[in-house]
This record gives C-alpha cells, sequence and structure tokens, in this order.
C-alpha cells in the first residue's frame, strides 16, 4: 500500500503555493517533507489530507482515491496532526484525545474507544496528566496531546497493519530533545506497522536521523525526493537551505546531517 500524489497544486489568492508536486510514499518507510519558511509543506500536507482544496492533481492511498471523498470517510482511514492546537476551553486532555474517537461513532468499533484512548496517552508519554485541563499545559505538551488524538483516531490501523495515513505538520517544533526522538521513534513504528506515515520537519539531523526517504520542497516545487542519504546531500542543502552543513555516520551506518557554525565554515 503506497501513497500517491500526481500533479498537485494549490493556488490561493492569486499565488500557487504548491505547484504541480507529484511523489509516492511507501507503507513501512517513513517519508519527511522539508523545505524553508514557505516552501508550501504544511500547505501540501493539508491538501493530501484533504483539508485544503487542491486547485488540480490527485490523490491516492491504495486502491483508495482520496481527492473529493467525504470528510467522514477520510477520517476513518487518514488522519493529521496539526502544526499548532489551540484549545480555549478548560477541557481534560482524556476528552480531547478522546475526539479523537468520533470518526467511529455510530460502528462497531466504539468499543475499541477505551484501549484506543490509553494506548494513544501511552504513545505520546501523557498517561500521566490525563486528568490536567489542556489550557495548563505548556506548548509542547500540547503538540503531544495533538498526537495522542491522531493515534487515537487511527488505533485500529496502527495495530492492525490496515490501510492508512498519518500525517504529522512540525510535529517536534514544541518539544524538548527527549521528547522530540520519543516522536519520531514513535512515527517510524507506526509507518513499520504498515501505515504511510508524512511527516514534515525543519531539523535537518532529525530527518537525517529518523527518515526513510525525503521531500525537498522549494516555493512551492519538488527539489528533491528519494532516500534521505541520497537526497540531504552537503550541496543540496546549501543551495535550498543557504547554510553549510557537515555529517556524522552512526554506528549503525547512517549520516547524520549537522550545521556548521560561521568559524566551522571559515575553516572548512
Amino acid at each position: 500500500m503506497t501513497l500517491l500524489v500526481e500533479g498537485l497544486s494549490v493556488d490561493r489568492a492569486g499565488r500557487r503555493l504548491v505547484d504541480d508536486v507529484g511523489f509516492g510514499a511507501a507503507r513501512g518507510r517513513l517519508l519527511a517533507v522539508v523545505g524553508p519558511n514557505g516552501a508550501g509543506k504544511t500547505t501540501l500536507l493539508a491538501a493530501i489530507a484533504g483539508l485544503t482544496a487542491a486547485t488540480k492533481g490527485r490523490v491516492q492511498l491504495g486502491e483508495t482515491v482520496l481527492t473529493g471523498q467525504p470528510a467522514r470517510r477520510l477520517a476513518g482511514i487518514r488522519a493529521m496532526m496539526a502544526q499548532h492546537f489551540d484549545c480555549a476551553f478548560a477541557y481534560l486532555v482524556r476528552d480531547i484525545v478522546a475526539l479523537g474517537r468520533i470518526a467511529h461513532a455510530g460502528t462497531a468499533r466504539v468499543a475499541n474507544d477505551a484501549a484506543a484512548i490509553s494506548a494513544a496517552l501511552a504513545a505520546a508519554d501523557i498517561a500521566h496528566f490525563a486528568g490536567r485541563v489542556v489550557t495548563t499545559l505548556s506548548g509542547g505538551e500540547r503538540q503531544r496531546v495533538a498526537f495522542a488524538k491522531a493515534h487515537a483516531q487511527l488505533h485500529e490501523k496502527i495495530c492492525g497493519g490496515e490501510s492508512a495515513m498519518l500525517l504529522l505538520d512540525e510535529p517536534t517544533a514544541s518539544l524538548d530533545p527527549e521528547h522530540q526522538h520519543r516522536m519520531l521513534v514513535e512515527a517510524r513504528r507506526i509507518a513499520g506497522g504498515g501505515a504511510v506515515v508524512v511527516v514534515t520537519l525543519h531539523d535537518l539531523a532529525l530527518a537525517s536521523l529518523y527518515a526513510d526517504d525525503v521531500l525537498v520542497l522549494d516555493k512551492g516545487r519538488i527539489a528533491g525526493h528519494g532516500p534521505v542519504a541520497e537526497v540531504l546531500t552537503e550541496a543540496l542543502v546549501r543551495r535550498i537551505f543557504r547554510i553549510r552543513v557537515g555529517t556524522t555516520r552512526t554506528a549503525g551506518g547512517r549520516t547524520i546531517l549537522h550545521q556548521l557554525d560561521q568559524s566551522q565554515e571559515e575553516a572548512a
């Protein structure tokens, strides 16, 4: 089962934010979408999820064409964690996570609600404050709540290896280092279980450490796509992001990027 995006474009207020983007993403492999601010990463994810209308193009997950599907149908097979999670009301964390189960109301899957919520709380490492009011949480803690909500929405498919897609928009942006790694380890686990997982990241070191494949966006167009080690080269990073990076090889054989400071760059 794969995600197939064909000729996807999104126009807003006379501007083309995503321009004729086409790529595939396979189950079992974590795809990171990277690019400078304004490159179109969030717009691309929202269009794939069906939350933003595409000007043209098509999105297909396995045998199912997602473009034009009703929201209720989409909610059963894909979940998206937005970049920002705001809640002005004094809901408990557990109740926010439970909102992810609305997609299954009126179906036999409601019997799994309690298990789905508990599994999601554990996956996001927030079980210990499930009874807290969400408005008392830090920005990073709220991001973990948003992740748990998306996790609960896809519980059966994550556990059963069914056709599903999880889209994570800047999930590590406000997290402390421990939970940045926890989040991406969990994303890799979900991908390994059979789901298509796409995550947008600004941290190229994290992308090089955890992603299998990378899609580089620049001004709404694809500047590179493929296995991380082949695409995230020092030359591409300097051209697209205008920074110099070095590389470190892990014991497992992965090449990790790290940004050079000015003194390192001058000495290089």
